[in-house]
């Protein structure tokens, strides 16, 4: 209702003020640019999509191979947290000429972009449910003779899945943003390319177009991870509970 009431005012105030649509196109103008322009960005969304599951698949691989170091291996994670949490103060739109001058304009330079911005929730999230492991239960496997492999496969990783869930979902929406960012560094196709052009040409109803689908997108990834993380969770706990019972 929120939601409503606001593109209610804004369509009153474009319409009583008469703002240019050049300016700030109301928003019937954008959606009749959605339905009527899906010629001019159908291709666009299936280049960002590749290139966002590309990034983010790596990224995922990267974040849990990171966090899983750091955790094993103390003396890895007293040299490097540090690092790790200053990497995320460099902006990436700054890093972003640099990735261009390095590695060129090809797939490169775009995919770290994604896996700059989608590494670091993974990690800190999978850290911390590492570390949140039921300490009773700890205690317990080792006094089992579980040795140090075993105590991280069966109890702290499955106790980390939620913690890790919220990682790849706070990334999964990131990813969407990573992806549109690389697109600017010198696409031929992509969300990114589409805004720019809409841009350049003052067509600020393509603009609104491109912003609604990269927030259609990002909702839709974190869609697909909650069902996932759901799923897996609840079969877990029917493991559980059927190894209890």
């Amino acid at each position: 209702m929120v939601i409503i009431l606001l593109l209610s005012i804004w369509e009153i105030a474009g319409r009583v003020f008469n703002i240019p649509a050049w300016l700030l196109p109301v928003p019937t103008q954008v959606w009749q640019e959605a339905i009527h322009g899906w010629m001019h960005y159908s291709g666009h969304i299936l280049s960002t999509i590749r290139l966002t599951l590309i990034g983010y698949m790596i990224g995922i691989i990267v974040g849990l191979t990171v966090a899983t170091l750091l955790f094993r291996l103390p003396v890895l994670q007293e040299a490097f947290y540090p690092l790790l949490i200053l990497s995320q103060n460099i902006p990436i739109i700054v890093l972003a000429p640099l990735l261009v001058i390095w590695f060129g304009f090809g797939m490169i330079p775009k995919v770290i972009v994604i896996v700059l911005v989608c590494f670091f929730p993974i990690t800190i999230a999978t850290l911390d449910g590492l570390r949140q492991t039921d300490r009773d239960l700890l205690h317990y496997m080792k006094m089992t003779g579980a040795t140090n492999r075993q105590v991280f496969w069966k109890l702290q990783w499955p106790y980390a899945l939620p913690s890790i869930f919220s990682g790849l979902k706070i990334a999964g929406t990131y990813s969407v943003m990573g992806a549109v960012i690389s697109e600017w560094l010198g696409a031929n196709k992509g969300i990114g390319v589409y805004m720019t052009l809409a841009s350049s040409s003052f067509k600020t109803d393509r603009v609104f177009v491109a912003i609604l689908l990269i927030m259609i997108l990002s909702l839709t990834f974190f869609a697909i991870i909650a069902l996932i993380e759901k799923w897996l969770l609840r079969w877990q706990r029917q493991g559980e509970n059927s190894s209890n019972g």
